[in-house]
C-alpha cells in the first residue's frame, strides 16, 4: 500500500476507496477535533456483500461495522446520534438493492427535514447492464437509466450515483462539504451500483490522507443585529420562540442569559425543548399545537415575533393562526435564510450563539416594559399548578368520575407516567420521543432545565425513531451516569422494535419507558376533535365473522388485542419490568438505571385521559359529506380557524 508525496497512486476498489476515505475525514468546531464518521451501520445483501462488506471487513479496526436489522432504523440511529452531536458527527448507513436501500428513505426524509447530517451508502443494479435485469430492478421501459435509488433525490440534499471510479474524487468531498455546512446539511446519499463497488483503481495516494471539515459560525453583521435591537427596544409585547438551531450552535446559554438580561419572554418548539437552561420568569415553556396554552395566548397578544433556529412549521404556527396581533412583526435568527426570512422576518443571517451574543451586547439596559413582564409573569403562574396537577401521580385518577373511559387495569394516566419520569431524570439524562402522543406530551409539560435534555423529532414525526434513536444518542454520549430513554407508545413499539436485538448485541444501554394505551390514541383523539367518530385507531379485535370479505367483516370494534409487549421484549433480549402503580414505576426505574444493555419498561396507561388541550387550531379539514355522521358543527368550527390564518410578510 502506498502512501506519501502528490503523485503517487494506490490501488483500490471503489469499496475501498470509499471505506478509507472516511475513515479519514474529521469535524473540527470550536478548536474541537473529532472522527466525522466514527463508524458504519447495515444490513448486507448481494447489492454490497461483496463490495463495501469486503471493504468493511478489511478495514473494521478504521471503521467499525454494527450489524443491524432493518434499514430505516439504522438510519435513525445514524440521525440520534448526529443530532445529539449537535450535527459534528454521524454515521454511515449502507443497504443492498432494492427493499434495503428504500428502505432507508424514510430515514432520508427525516434527516433532510430536520437539517442533520447522515451519509447513505446504498447499493445500485449494474452499471455495465450486460447482465440484464438484475434481482430487484425496477427494469422500466421507457426510463431504463432510472433505479429505485432514485427516489432519494426529492428527500436527500445530496445526491450522487457513482458509475466510474474517478467520479469518487469530485463526489466524496462535494458530499462531506454538504454534511459539514450547518447551511445545507441533511440526508447525503452515494449510490453505488453492484460492479462499480469492486471496480479498481489507482486513486492518487494524497486522497486518503486526514482532512478537517471546520464547521464555522457564521459572523453577525452589526447592522442586522442593530435592527432587530431596535424592533425589540420598540415593541410592547415581544416573545421568543427557540428552536433546535438554538441547541446545534451551543446558544442554550447565550438564550438564557439574554432571557435573564432583558425578561424577554422565552417559548420553544419541540426541537428547541430545552433550549433554555433554568427556570426563571423569560421561560414560559412550549408553544403551539402542543403547547402549554398561557404561551399561546401570550404568542396571539405579542406584538414582536423572535424567531431563533427555528423553521416555524404548522404546529409552531397554529397553521398560520397563532399570530392574532393585528400589528404583530417579525425578526429571526438563523443561519439558513429560507429559514430566517420567514413571516417577513427582519433577519439576522448568523451563528445563533454568535448573533445571541451581539444582540445582548445591542440590548444592554433594555427591559421588557413592565406591563408585559407581569402579563408574561401571570401567564406562569396560571400554568405551573396545572401542569404539576396533571403530572402528579400520587392522586389517583378518579376513573369513576369518567365513565366514558374505556376500562383497563391502568391506573396512571399517560400524564402522570411522565411525571414519574421527570421525577426520576438526572442532570445528563436524555428523553427521546418522536412521533404519537409521546413528544407533544412532553413539549406541553416536560421540564427540560437543569441539563436534563429533550431529543424531540417532530419536524417528521416519524414512529419508529425513538428507540434507534436512543441508541444513536447514547453511543454519541457513553457517560454511564446518563441515562437515555425512550419514551414511546404501544403503537410505535410494535412497529419497529426490533433494533432492541441490536442494542443487545452491542452492549448499548438505553431503556424504553411504554406507555400501553391501546393503540395510536393522539390520532384517535385528533379523529374525534375533527369528525367525532373514531375508527381504526385503537388496537380492537374485529367484532364480525372474521372473514375480510365476508358479507359480515364487522368493524375494529371488539375488545382490545392481548399483546405481550413485556415477552416481546424479553425475547428481542431486553431486561424487562411491568409496573402498574406508581411506586412500582419508581422501583423499575430505580433498579435499572444502570443495566448495561436495552431496558424495556411497560406501563399500562388510562386510554383517552388527555393533558390539558392547548388551546389552538391546527389545519385538518372534516370531511364536507359523510352519510354516518352530521359533520356540519365540525366544518363551522375549521371554517372559524380558517378565518384566522393570516399571511405575515
Amino acid at each position: 500500500m502506498v502512501h506519501g508525496t502528490s503523485g503517487e497512486t494506490v490501488r483500490l476498489t471503489v469499496a475501498q476507496a470509499i471505506v478509507r476515505y472516511i475513515a479519514a475525514q474529521y469535524t473540527v468546531a470550536d478548536g474541537v477535533r473529532q472522527r466525522f464518521v466514527p463508524a458504519a451501520l447495515g444490513i448486507f445483501g448481494h447489492g454490497n456483500v461483496a463490495g463495501l462488506g469486503q471493504a468493511l471487513a478489511e478495514h473494521a479496526d478504521s471503521l467499525p461495522f454494527v450489524q443491524g436489522r432493518n434499514e430505516q432504523a439504522l438510519g435513525h440511529m445514524a440521525t440520534g446520534f448526529a443530532k445529539a452531536s449537535k450535527r459534528r458527527r454521524t454515521l454511515a448507513v449502507t443497504a443492498s438493492i432494492g427493499p434495503g436501500s428504500t428502505n432507508l428513505v424514510t430515514a432520508a426524509a427525516l434527516a433532510t427535514v430536520n437539517r442533520i447530517p447522515l451519509l447513505l451508502l446504498p447499493g445500485d443494479t449494474y452499471a455495465t447492464r450486460r447482465q440484464g435485469p438484475v434481482l430487484q430492478q425496477l427494469d422500466l421501459p421507457g426510463t431504463p437509466d432510472v433505479t429505485a435509488n432514485d427516489a432519494f433525490r426529492p428527500v436527500s440534499r445530496f445526491f450522487d450515483r457513482i458509475t466510474r471510479p474517478e467520479q469518487l474524487l469530485t463526489a466524496l468531498p462535494q458530499a462531506f462539504r454538504v454534511l459539514a455546512n450547518p447551511e445545507e446539511t441533511g440526508a447525503v446519499v452515494l449510490a453505488l451500483p453492484q460492479d462499480v463497488q469492486s471496480h479498481a483503481y489507482d486513486f492518487p495516494a494524497e486522497f486518503f490522507a486526514e482532512r478537517d471539515w471546520v464547521i464555522r459560525r457564521r459572523v453577525p453583521d452589526a447592522a442586522e443585529v442593530a435592527e432587530v435591537a431596535s424592533l425589540i427596544r420598540s415593541a410592547e409585547r415581544p416573545l421568543v420562540i427557540a428552536g433546535g438551531g438554538v441547541h446545534y450552535s451551543d446558544a442554550r446559554s447565550s438564550l438564557t442569559e439574554l432571557g435573564k438580561q432583558t425578561l424577554l419572554p422565552i417559548s420553544e418548539t419541540f426541537a428547541g425543548k430545552g433550549a433554555v437552561t433554568e427556570d426563571g420568569p423569560w421561560s414560559v415553556f412550549g408553544i403551539g399545537l402542543e403547547g402549554s396554552p398561557t404561551t399561546n395566548r401570550l404568542a396571539e397578544r405579542a406584538d414582536l415575533i423572535v424567531h431563533v433556529g427555528t423553521r416555524l412549521t404548522d404546529f409552531a404556527t397554529a397553521s398560520q393562526s397563532l399570530f392574532a396581533n393585528p400589528d404583530v412583526r417579525f425578526a429571526s435568527i438563523n443561519v439558513v435564510e429560507h429559514d430566517a426570512v420567514k413571516q417577513g422576518a427582519t433577519a439576522v443571517i448568523a451563528d445563533a450563539r454568535l448573533a445571541l451574543a451581539a444582540l445582548a451586547a445591542e440590548l444592554e439596559g433594555y427591559r421588557v416594559p413592565a406591563a408585559w413582564a407581569a402579563e408574561v409573569e401571570a401567564a406562569r403562574a396560571e400554568w405551573i399548578p396545572v401542569r404539576d396537577a396533571a403530572l402528579d401521580s400520587d392522586t389517583r385518577f378518579p376513573k369513576d368520575q369518567h365513565p366514558e373511559l374505556p376500562d383497563t387495569d391502568a391506573v396512571l394516566t399517560q400524564g402522570q407516567l411522565i411525571g414519574l419520569i421527570q421525577e426520576h431524570a438526572r442532570p445528563g439524562d436524555t428523553i427521546v420521543a418522536a412521533a404519537g402522543g409521546p413528544p407533544g406530551d412532553l413539549q406541553k409539560v416536560w421540564d427540560a432545565t437543569g441539563e436534563r435534555h429533550a431529543h424531540l423529532e417532530f419536524g417528521f414525526s416519524c414512529m419508529g425513531y425513538e428507540l434507534p434513536a436512543a441508541m444513536g444518542v447514547r453511543v454519541a454520549d457513553p457517560d454511564p451516569e446518563h441515562r437515555v430513554t425512550a419514551f414511546i407508545g404501544d403503537g410505535t413499539f410494535v412497529m419497529m422494535p426490533t433494533e432492541i436485538v441490536t442494542a443487545a448485541q452491542e452492549g448499548i444501554p438505553f431503556t424504553a419507558v411504554i406507555s400501553e394505551n391501546h393503540g395510536y390514541q393522539v390520532i384517535r383523539r385528533l379523529q374525534m376533535w375533527r369528525t367525532g367518530e373514531h375508527f381504526g385507531n385503537e388496537f380492537r379485535y374485529r367484532d364480525g365473522d372474521g372473514t375480510l370479505t365476508g358479507a359480515d367483516a364487522g368493524r375494529l370494534e371488539g375488545d382490545y388485542l392481548r399483546i405481550d409487549l413485556a415477552q416481546i421484549a424479553a425475547g428481542l433480549g431486553a431486561e424487562v419490568r411491568t409496573p402498574i402503580t406508581a411506586d412500582e414505576v419508581r422501583s423499575a426505574l430505580d433498579e435499572t438505571r444502570g443495566v448495561r444493555g436495552p431496558v424495556v419498561i411497560v406501563v399500562p396507561t388510562i386510554p383517552h385521559a388527555d393533558l390539558p388541550s392547548s388551546e389552538v387550531w391546527w389545519d385538518v379539514s372534516p370531511a364536507e359529506v359523510w352519510e354516518r355522521v352530521d359533520t356540519s358543527e365540525k366544518l363551522a368550527e375549521y371554517g372559524e380557524g380558517l378565518a384566522m390564518q393570516r399571511w405575515h410578510g
